[in-house]
C-alpha cells in the first residue's frame, strides 16, 4: 500500500499560493525553539510537529490543524478544504506530517519541499542552497 503524500512546493510556490488564496495556512512544524530563534515565515502559524523537551510526535497535532480549519467549516463544496501548507526546516518533518493529515482525512495539505533552512550546503551551513530565507521570502524573528 502506498502511503499518500502531500503535494510539495517550492518556497516561491507556497507563497504565490499564499498570496492567491486567502484561505491558505502556513503552518510551521519545527520546535518552539527553531521558530522563535532561527526565525520564521511571517503570518505563519506554528503548530509543532516534534517539540521540545520530550521530542516526541505532538499528539494533538490533527486536532489542531482540524481547529485552523474551524473543523471543515472552511471547507466549501466548489473549492474544497483551505490549503494547509506546512514547513519546517529542510522539507522532511513536514513530509511526514502531511502524510499524517492525509491519513487523517484531511484534504488539500502542502509542504515546502526545500524548507525553511533548505539542506546543508559543503560546509554544514543551512539557508545557502534553498529554502524559505535563502529565496527572500518574507520572515521574522524574535
Amino acid at each position: 500500500m502506498t502511503l499518500p503524500h502531500p503535494k510539495g512546493l517550492s518556497p516561491r510556490e507556497a507563497w504565490d499560493l499564499l498570496q492567491k488564496d486567502a484561505r491558505a495556512f502556513l503552518v510551521d512544524i519545527r520546535s518552539t525553539m527553531e521558530y522563535l530563534f532561527v526565525g520564521h515565515p511571517k503570518g505563519a502559524v506554528h503548530i509543532p510537529w516534534i517539540d521540545e523537551p520530550d521530542w516526541k510526535v505532538n499528539p494533538h497535532f490533527v486536532a489542531e490543524i482540524r481547529k485552523l480549519l474551524l473543523g471543515g467549516v472552511v471547507c466549501e463544496t466548489d473549492q474544497g478544504c483551505a490549503p494547509i501548507i506546512l514547513i519546517c526546516r529542510s522539507g522532511k518533518r513536514s513530509l511526514e506530517a502531511g502524510r499524517t493529515l492525509l491519513e487523517e482525512g484531511i484534504e488539500n495539505v502542502y509542504h515546502v519541499d526545500e524548507g525553511f533552512e533548505g539542506d546543508l550546503d559543503e560546509e554544514h551551513h543551512r539557508s545557502t542552497l534553498g529554502g524559505w530565507r535563502f529565496h527572500g521570502l518574507p520572515w521574522e524573528q524574535c
